[in-house]
């Protein structure tokens, strides 16, 4: 039988962690059991990081895909395209015209998976927690909006919210927001290990080795009660070290899926060859990106940051690793997003040295400049050492750097950025919901994820305000706009491309066309195993 390569279309919906490599799995697609997916994700509980997957904390691509699948959000983002819709809520709505005063009531019966029933103050507790507790992540930074939380009764949650904030359901659908019971969850403490309790579709059994979780045991809770239909009764997550153990385990038949994160070359083999695996591809709203320390001797020139900007070659650099993977990104926001602009492109034009040598020049900027480019290991995939390696070529051919490259495991790497270790460092970004506010305010506003100095109070006081007052997003994209054009005049982040994803199966798994939505949310519940066909 040949192997189906189904493109889609994106459906409308988050940063990205890696589970480490135990191989194999007892329960694969040989006789049904569990659906076994594989991932390169991995979960270290560290010093620095000893709560993974407290909601309070959690704040990536895999720790999320984790959360999503255990923990209940009063909102979810549907299956297709659409703005979120109730899921622990029956309904929720802005009842002011303002969008200042959001309410929401909860389903009636809602129970935590350890029979405990659900009430507003669960959810009050759950969000102002998250709210207090403040993170090192940033994640509660999606909270900012919220000035107080009220209950009243058992069912009904009132948000006041300090401005307008036309994304806030959007908001109220991400981890962050989700419910947790009081009694597992200390308020002003996160959760330390791997433990996690909640009312989602799924209950969670970690497997540990040492301080890492090798594998994600999700068993159907009979006590869910929400919008989602669970087509399996039980999901294994296991982990690998490396994309071609999580290859040679699907091709053995150990594992029926996996999709974070092929390598390049897997995708386009497994793409042009027949067999028994079919592969799903999205088209998908992750970004890269460089960041800067704009405090950093190195980089605190303006002019510095702009050159690399007049230089890197987004074209070459996409062709050389990614080929149609990928497509060279000219703004945070992604070109498929309401409000894109080119604003890198209109700024820059196509790379040049001269025009890169002119600005340094003007700068009274010595060169070459001595930089190190900073790149996680084993987050993104494989490919990211040689993305990093070209990036180094191009900006030293011009003769204006001198540039040195440093890998180091995102266990090490996240905490390290957070403390202003690094003047330059790549990173990627997987939306927290599909829309352009949540390609800019996180890197940008008070308390972004990056712990950026860069602060621009135009930006943080005036125009932040002003897009999220607009319900309609298409009227945003002027202020929306004007955001893009000053990150490419001051360039404390630079965007090098957007990416698709995919998912690659076995052919009697079922539901992998919605395996991932747009943000890559990983929807464990859509799976199944049907006839081979």
């Amino acid at each position: 039988m040949n192997r189906k390569t189904l493109v889609l279309p994106a459906v409308v919906g988050l940063i990205a962690p890696v589970l480490a490599a135990c191989g194999g799995s007892d329960s694969g697609s040989g006789g049904g059991g569990d659906i076994v997916v594989g991932t390169t994700d991995r979960f270290i509980a560290t010093k620095d990081v000893p709560a993974p997957l407290d909601p309070a904390y959690a704040y990536d691509v895999g720790t999320w895909n984790i959360l999503r699948q255990t923990v209940q959000t009063l909102m979810i983002q549907p299956k297709g395209e659409g703005d979120p819709v109730p899921e622990a809520a029956e309904s929720c709505v802005f009842t002011d015209s303002g969008n200042e005063r959001y309410e929401c009531k909860l389903r009636e019966g809602l129970k935590f998976s350890n029979g405990d029933p659900i009430t507003a103050e669960d959810v009050k507790f759950s969000i102002d927690r998250a709210r207090a507790i403040k993170a090192d992540s940033g994640v509660f930074a999606l909270l900012s909006t919220i000035d107080t939380v009220e209950t009243k009764g058992d069912r009904d949650v009132i948000f006041h919210l300090k401005t307008a904030d036309a994304t806030f359901p959007f908001k109220l659908s991400t981890p962050v927001a989700g419910i947790v019971n009081p009694d597992d969850y200390e308020k002003n403490k996160l959760r330390d290990g791997f433990a996690v309790d909640g009312s989602g579709p799924y209950t969670l059994k970690a497997d540990t080795k040492g301080d890492e979780m090798v594998k994600a045991v999700f068993t159907k809770n009979p006590d869910y009660k929400g919008t989602l239909k669970v087509n399996n009764d039980s999901v294994d997550m296991v982990s690998f070290t490396d994309a071609d153990a999580m290859g040679a385990a699907l091709e053995k038949g150990d594992i029926d899926v996996m999709s974070r994160t092929m390598s390049p070359e897997q995708i386009k083999k497994l793409s042009d060859n027949s067999g028994d695996v079919d592969m799903v591809e999205l088209d998908g709203l992750e970004i890269r990106y460089l960041g800067f320390n704009t405090d950093a001797p190195t980089v605190k020139s303006k002019a510095v940051r702009q050159a690399i900007a007049q230089l890197v070659n987004r074209s070459e650099l996409v062709s050389q690793v990614y080929g149609t993977q990928a497509e060279p990104l000219f703004s945070l926001v992604p070109a498929s997003v309401t409000g894109h602009s080119n604003s890198f492109f209109n700024k820059y034009g196509d790379p040049s040295t001269t025009k890169a040598k002119s600005l340094l020049e003007k700068a009274g900027v010595t060169t070459p400049v001595k930089l190190t480019l900073n790149y996680t290991t084993d987050h993104y995939g494989p490919a990211t050492k040689q993305e990093f390696q070209i990036l180094q070529k191009q900006l030293n051919d011009s003769g204006l750097f001198d540039v040195t490259i440093k890998g180091t495991p995102w266990d090490t790497y996240v905490p390290a950025e957070r403390k202003g270790e690094y003047a330059v460092y790549g990173m990627g970004w997987f939306p927290d919901f599909p829309d352009a506010d949540n390609f800019l305010a996180p890197f940008l506003d008070k308390d972004n994820f990056l712990k950026s100095p860069y602060v621009n109070s135009r930006i943080i006081n005036t125009l932040i305000p002003e897009s999220r007052r607009e319900a309609d997003r298409l009227a945003a994209a002027g202020t929306l706009t004007d955001i893009q054009d000053t990150v490419a005049q001051d360039v404390p982040v630079l965007p090098l491309w957007q990416g698709k994803q995919y998912v690659a199966a076995r052919d009697d798994i079922t539901g992998t066309a919605y395996a991932l939505n747009s943000a890559s949310t990983l929807q464990l519940w859509e799976l199944g195993r049907g006839v081979s066909g």
